[in-house]
């Protein structure tokens, strides 16, 4: 009589609000570090462009061509 309320009853209840708990943190979590993101990045483009040059992930050439938009 008990067990045919909500979600299939108590079994299945407090799954529910673990699952509801879990995605509000979630949420909340993703929220701030997307919020960290934007207002940690205190670097210019060209500080940027010189990190990748520096990693190796741009050429000399490509470098240069980047720079040369930036100014």
């Amino acid at each position: 009589m008990f067990h045919d309320g909500f979600m299939g009853g108590m079994s299945f209840g407090w799954l529910f609000w673990i699952v509801v708990i879990v995605l509000v943190v979630y949420l909340i979590v993703r929220f701030a570090n997307q919020q960290n993101t934007r207002t940690t990045s205190n670097e210019s483009a060209l500080d940027i462009l010189k990190k990748r040059y520096a990693r190796g992930e741009i050429t000399k050439e490509e470098f240069d061509e980047m720079k040369n938009d930036l100014n």
